[in-house]
């Protein structure tokens, strides 16, 4: 098979010097030796399997009630006790842990793409186009984001791909300010105009000087990302405004459990409170973990 040549540009930039490569072995070494990293991944861990395995273990039905096993304590036939209809709670925990797991790192996902996009155009460009798209950025960030969800939750029947849209649409503008504060740094050094020098487009730069560079930050970002989209997510269904019922999530489990709290219904308000906690808590830890391997400024780089 022919060997294609390499372009003017690239041996221009091989001469010049690259952009260094984050999340070398060194990095990911200096991760995995962090407490906090493998205590997130346990837990982590724990909640995907639980939500996502667990429901083909135990083959209860969530949304079956049953009357005869209203508000039932924990027991071997029901290990998490049953709630107000006499459904087993243990499978609505698992059930609805899939619908926060999922629309909490979606949301979060597309968010990044999004203001990653819009963060790396607004700085690479520059000049009255940079000030115009950070003025959209400054009126969007003054609108309650609150209000906002509140607003379109109310005008539109809820769904997970709403809510996914929605949580996206209001959870990108920070991560474009963060994007485009890390470009206006890395396009004043010296291996970007050399690229510039040799000819290299705006997106090549992007592409390949800059991309490798805020990637890490951006992973560190998204960690914590996850866990105030998953917050968010928790609130709404606590004042209702989640999705429509008989599906379950943590928060609306939450919220139900809050009618039955001084009748000693304990099982029903501590379970999906605390998967809320230990989701919170392993994406927090490794969040701390990324940016203590891959922040160059703790690194001393």
């Amino acid at each position: 098979m022919a060997v294609v040549p390499p372009t003017d540009v690239e041996l221009a930039e091989e001469k010049q010097g690259m952009a260094p490569e984050p999340g070398t072995s060194r990095q990911w070494r200096l991760f995995w030796s962090s407490p906090l990293a493998v205590a997130g991944t346990i837990m982590l861990l724990f909640c995907v399997l639980f939500s996502f395995v667990g429901p083909l273990i135990d083959h209860a039905q969530p949304n079956n009630p049953n009357l005869l096993q209203i508000l039932q304590p924990p027991s071997f036939q029901h290990l998490l006790g049953t709630d107000a209809l006499g459904r087993d709670e243990l499978i609505r925990l698992m059930v609805g842990g899939q619908v926060t797991l999922i629309v909490g790192f979606a949301a979060t996902i597309v968010s990044m793409v999004i203001g990653l996009l819009y963060g790396m155009i607004s700085g690479m460009v520059g000049g009255a186009l940079d000030v115009l798209l950070m003025r959209i950025i400054d009126v969007l960030f003054s609108i309650p984001v609150l209000f906002l969800l509140l607003l379109l939750d109310a005008i539109f029947t809820p769904s997970a791909l709403l809510l996914t849209l929605i949580l996206s649409a209001t959870a990108w503008f920070g991560v474009t300010r963060l994007v485009r504060g890390e470009v206006l740094s890395i396009k004043q050094r010296d291996y970007v105009e050399a690229a510039r020098a040799s000819g290299a487009s705006n997106w090549r730069i992007m592409i390949r000087h800059m991309m490798p560079n805020i990637i890490g930050v951006l992973t560190v970002t998204t960690t914590f990302q996850v866990g105030g989209v998953i917050l968010i997510i928790a609130g709404l269904s606590f004042l209702g405004l989640g999705l429509p019922p008989p599906a379950p999530n943590w928060g609306e489990l939450l919220s139900d459990s809050m009618s039955y709290i001084f009748q000693g219904a304990w099982w029903l308000m501590y379970p999906p409170g605390l998967m809320i906690v230990i989701v919170e808590l392993a994406v927090n830890f490794l969040g701390d973990a990324l940016r203590q391997a891959f922040d160059p400024r703790l690194l001393g780089v």
